[in-house]
């Protein structure tokens, strides 16, 4: 077929064949992804990119309006490194379109020209051999031929040729893809992109999506050669809305860029999206806050998503969600992987234990207006995360807060459902827990599979020792419980008259109940002791865990405390999550403990 010029819908078809072509391959993008870190997920940032231009994007009276729809609808999806210098090139080419109703070949390739310079300045250092780079000399080539080309089929099929040399040179312009035998993995992506164009330009059809790979891989699986050189440990994103945002880039790149690495700031006059490798994503997000509303946070650890593929220590995933307060260097050690609930403050929802921490909880209470409130994590980003791990362990056993606190156990046991269609390949175990004893539990479950134990003798152990597992909170003021809708007013105002100081845990079914009562922190602390001692009576030796929020001091004192009264030091003392602090309030501090042979 023959397109001299480009319609509204001309231009959205040319996107969707594109998209399509680029979803076809995630998993081959996937598997050779290892610039800039070998996180192995540039395939499903691109797939997740492009889902939402076709599902976004409209189709408009004039074909300016309709590549403005799809530039707004890549830079809402857009993931990864790969997935924001694409919608950053996008915005930067309907910046530059004037507003006509077709498209002509002189004005897409002027446009596509002059977008590259933008790209490359959202790019905090932008390294050759990589989509930038194959990006530029497409439209470079592109525009070389504006005058000769017949059509935007000629067009694009002759660029396409310069496109797939650019995308072979990468191997040889950057060490890590040479010394690991591949291409770069966005450039491939922006390639397979422009043979989707080019399909529908040639046939004037555009094919059903296609979520699977069709074809096989261009050089093998995973790479067996790959670096392991993590400067900074969490992909952090965010979309923030401001009109007149694009005013404040500048300011954002150098406030963010003492931060991290792999920094890009891309976006128009009403969106930015922000992409940064760093250690701490809640510094990030704390102030990125001030600059508009948050609308979209993520964090993917990188070294967790590295060692699912490249260094297993098991064939069985271990999971659990962010109420579980177990240490970040424990996890670590035994491989586990954590799904984060949400937490909402200012109409933003972050990430429990990722884009807000304890400490950064605490500050924001004295600063907002409307106490924060929970959510379960979102099905869709569940199916994604045991997706991914599923994909390269052989099973995976989750272990969920108490049913009866969030619907996070039901979340993650409907997430399950699509991968145990033929066979029980995810456990979903309901701790009936929370906070540090949930944490014991995931400990537990964490050597028993260190132990070479089997799925089934792991799962069985860990729901004999529910039962054998307690938490007990020394709350210091139930004016935190009454804020987020834990204790009724009436109750809250009556235990502030009494000065009471309750003793909080969680009966057999995992509902919260007011074990005993206290008018002093010192009873109060008698009370769990004696807890303590009648259930070591009953049960034997204990393990046990301290947990706080934000009351050093006394946490300390339990551990001395309990240490002395158990016979041994705590498995570990930590701050709790920010959404158990937002129920239990600061100053609290718990002894979690678990009877074990």
């Amino acid at each position: 077929m023959r397109f001299s010029k480009l319609s509204g819908e001309n231009i959205y078809h040319l996107f969707v064949s594109g998209a399509n072509e680029v979803i076809s391959q995630k998993q081959n993008l996937n598997d050779i992804n290892v610039f800039p870190v070998p996180d192995g997920d540039t395939g499903n940032n691109l797939a997740s990119t492009m889902v939402t231009i076709i599902e976004e994007a409209k189709i408009e009276k004039s074909a300016s309006d309709t590549f403005k729809s799809i530039a707004d609808a890549a830079l809402v999806g857009a993931r990864g490194n790969s997935g924001i210098i694409f919608a950053q090139y996008l915005n930067g080419i309907s910046k530059n379109l004037t507003n006509e109703d077709e498209l002509t070949i002189g004005s897409f390739t002027e446009s596509a020209k002059k977008a590259v310079p933008q790209a490359y300045s959202a790019i905090s250092n932008p390294v050759e051999g990589t989509m930038i780079t194959v990006i530029r000399e497409w439209a470079d080539h592109m525009y070389s031929i504006r005058e000769s080309a017949g059509d935007f089929s000629e067009l694009l099929s002759i660029s396409l040729e310069t496109a797939i040399k650019s995308l072979q040179e990468t191997t040889e312009k950057l060490k890590v893809l040479k010394d690991a035998a591949v291409v770069d993995s966005g450039a491939k992506g922006f390639v397979h992109f422009v043979e989707g164009f080019v399909k529908f330009l040639k046939t004037g059809i555009v094919e059903k999506l296609m979520l699977q790979d069709e074809h096989p891989l261009l050089l093998g699986e995973h790479p067996s050669s790959i670096h392991e050189n993590f400067n900074f440990r969490y992909c952090t994103e965010g979309l923030i809305l401001k009109n007149n945002i694009d005013q404040d880039i500048e300011e954002i790149k150098n406030e963010l860029k003492q931060m991290g690495d792999s920094l890009i700031v891309a976006g128009n006059d009403t969106k930015i999206r922000i992409h940064i490798h760093t250690n701490d994503p809640s510094k990030v997000f704390m102030s990125l806050r001030n600059y508009g509303k948050i609308l979209q946070q993520k964090a993917d650890d990188m070294k967790n998503q590295y060692d699912a593929i490249y260094n297993r220590k098991y064939s069985v995933a271990l999971v659990t969600d962010s109420i579980a307060d177990i240490p970040r260097d424990v996890m670590d050690k035994y491989q586990i992987s954590m799904i984060p609930l949400n937490l909402m403050i200012e109409d933003s929802a972050y990430l429990d234990k990722m884009t807000i921490t304890s400490e950064t909880f605490y500050k924001l209470l004295d600063e907002i207006d409307e106490y924060p409130t929970s959510s379960q994590p979102n099905l869709k980003v569940v199916e994604n995360i045991l997706g991914n791990l599923i994909q390269n362990y052989d099973s995976a056993i989750v272990i969920t807060v108490a049913k009866p606190l969030s619907g996070t156990y039901q979340t993650i046991l409907n997430a399950a459902k699509k991968f145990n269609e033929n066979e029980k390949r995810i456990h979903v175990i309901d701790s009936k827990q929370n906070s540090g004893a949930q944490g014991l539990l995931v400990l537990k479950a964490a050597e028993l599979i260190d132990s070479g134990l089997s799925v089934a003798k792991v799962v069985e152990s860990i729901e004999s020792h529910i039962k054998k597992t307690k938490i007990f909170v020394s709350v210091t003021t139930l004016k935190y419980m009454v804020r987020s809708g834990r204790v009724n007013k009436v109750t809250g105002l009556a235990a502030r008259a009494l000065n009471l100081k309750p003793v909080i845990s969680l009966d057999d079914s995992g509902m919260g109940t007011i074990l005993d009562k206290a008018f002093s922190l010192k009873g109060n602390t008698s009370k769990i002791e004696k807890r303590v001692k009648e259930f070591k009576g009953k049960n034997g030796n204990l393990r046990f865990a301290v947990i706080h929020a934000g009351a050093e001091e006394r946490a300390d004192e339990y551990r001395k405390r309990f240490s002395k009264l158990l016979g041994s030091e705590p498995e570990y003392v930590m701050n709790i999550s920010p959404i158990v602090a937002m129920s239990a309030g600061i100053g609290c501090v718990a002894v979690a403990i678990m009877a074990d042979e």
